[in-house]
């Protein structure tokens, strides 16, 4: 089936990962769909650590204040054995923000407000979910692609993403290998449950011979968020089975049991993340052990890593062979993000405590980059080992007016940043780059630094002409007349 698609984009699926990209491309004004299976909103508050690199998208998309005042920082841990606290400490390095890096720690928040917020915010942008909307299949061609819904309809798309979880029908209809190892064989379970007089001051954990158990309180509620191991036997997600459990490992009474799921803990990631005019993102494209807060958080990048590059080439005339970067950048920071997340899971050789093992700086996210992706270019020459370089993430810091460059940034446009530049400035189409200059960068260093619309340097050089070639490779386009952007 041919003919004219009747959105650009459908999306499938409204997790975290399709509700960041449906924001996206609504702030573009891409024409799309975003349909899940699901009769409503997701109820629990399964991955409930966002981590720094996550806020600042959040504050890119423009819901960090409803975030930031919808959560907390994690409390510190604390052990329990024989009805007494034996043991404190903190489960994440605890930095202050600094210029550069305005979020340097983990910030907790239910995935169900989470996903609550970032509908709240495609609502105000003139977007919606078509909850009771599922997809059965679809076939693509040279042109688009028909999806074909269990209400017997079709939608004809231009382009189709995935966003529909770890059983993702999208990836089983287009055939995608999907392989992995068990990160652990026990069960586990994870439930919101009301504790009565439970200090709300401290993760707890307990460790007995029938297995760990943590309650941590969930900010702006009075539920906690019950996660168990089953050494042996299977879970019981009922609420009498989670009552019983809570009672017979801590000896604490469980009132209301607000949501409750078992899993087990798998890493597994598909073999490819795009084919032909379908992409794949999230848990469709990867599952994580839920240990180190890495899930909900990679799966946010990856929308925000596909949305503008959509909104480039549906919108702004940029070359179709832009999608091309999506999964040489992304399958790799995936991969690495799974091992990273199984490693935390397993905790040190000398321990076992897949509940809380310690989470460092890597865990952040800051550091995950596109230095060996297909839009990274840096032309400078005797950089040192600690220099930031071309695929990098762009830090934060101040312009020559002052302004916070993360909200230079803030949209879909590229943004040339001059720093320590005394030369002329290349010119460029207003429509597409923002040109700030910056007295002074220490986190940079001196030069011309073209920040794609998702945050990463594209090119780093010291030649205007760079800018231009970048430009008309990258975005199809060159220097304008009427010239230099205004930083608007």
């Amino acid at each position: 089936m041919g003919g004219v698609p009747a959105v650009d984009v459908l999306i499938a699926g409204a997790g975290p990962a399709g509700l960041v990209l449906a924001c996206d491309l609504a702030r573009q004004g891409v024409p799309f769909r975003l349909i899940d299976a699901g009769d409503g909103a997701f109820p629990g508050s399964r991955g409930k650590g966002l981590q720094p690199r996550t806020l600042e998208i959040f504050e890119d998309l423009g819901v960090l204040d409803a975030v930031l005042d919808s959560g907390d920082r994690l409390p510190p841990m604390s052990a329990w054995q024989d009805g007494r606290i034996v043991r404190e400490w903190d489960m994440v390095t605890r930095l202050e923000p600094t210029r550069e890096d305005p979020f340097r720690e983990p910030w907790m928040l239910p995935q169900w407000r989470t996903q609550e917020i970032l509908r709240e915010r495609l609502e105000a942008l003139g977007g919606r979910v078509e909850f009771g909307t599922r997809l059965v299949g679809f076939a693509q061609d040279g042109d688009g692609v028909t999806a074909r819904l269990a209400d017997g309809g079709a939608v004809r798309a231009a382009y189709l993403v995935g966003a529909d979880g770890g059983r993702s029908t999208v990836r089983a209809v287009l055939g995608t290998p999907f392989t992995g190892t068990t990160v652990d064989p026990a069960p586990m379970m994870v439930a919101d449950v009301e504790v009565p007089g439970l200090a709300r001051s401290h993760w707890h954990t307990w460790e007995g011979a029938d297995g760990p158990v943590a309650l941590c309180p969930l900010p702006r509620t009075s539920a906690f968020q019950l996660i168990a191991a089953y050494p042996a036997g299977e879970p019981d997600p009922s609420p009498e089975g989670v009552r019983s459990l809570v009672a017979a490992r801590t000896g604490l009474r469980v009132g209301a049991v607000h949501w409750a799921s078992p899993f087990r803990a798998r890493a597994a990631m598909a073999e490819r993340f795009r084919d032909g005019r379908v992409f794949l993102v999230g848990d469709a494209a990867h599952v994580h052990s839920p240990a180190g807060a890495q899930g909900l958080n990679t799966s946010v990048q990856d929308a925000y890593n596909l949305g503008w590059k959509l909104g480039h080439v549906l919108l702004r005339g940029a070359p179709h062979t832009l999608l091309d970067s999506y999964e040489p950048e992304r399958l790799p920071v995936a991969a690495d993000v799974l091992g990273l997340s199984t490693r935390i899971h397993r905790g040190p050789a000398d321990e076992n405590r897949p509940l809380t093992s310690r989470r460092g700086r890597e865990a952040h996210q800051l550091g995950l980059d596109y230095r060996t992706g297909p839009l990274s270019r840096d032309a400078r020459t005797g950089l040192t080992s600690g220099a930031l370089r071309a695929g990098d993430r762009a830090p934060d810091g101040v312009d020559a007016d002052g302004r916070r460059l993360f909200e230079a940034f803030r949209g879909s446009r590229f943004t040339l940043l001059a720093v320590d530049w005394s030369r002329e400035l290349p010119d460029t189409s207003d429509d597409l780059v923002a040109t700030h200059t910056v007295p002074d960068a220490p986190a940079y260093g001196r030069g011309l630094f073209l920040i794609r619309p998702d945050g990463y340097v594209g090119l780093a050089t010291e030649d205007p002409a760079d800018v231009a070639k970048y430009l008309g490779e990258v975005a199809g386009q060159g220097p304008a007349p009427g010239g230099r952007g205004r930083g608007v």
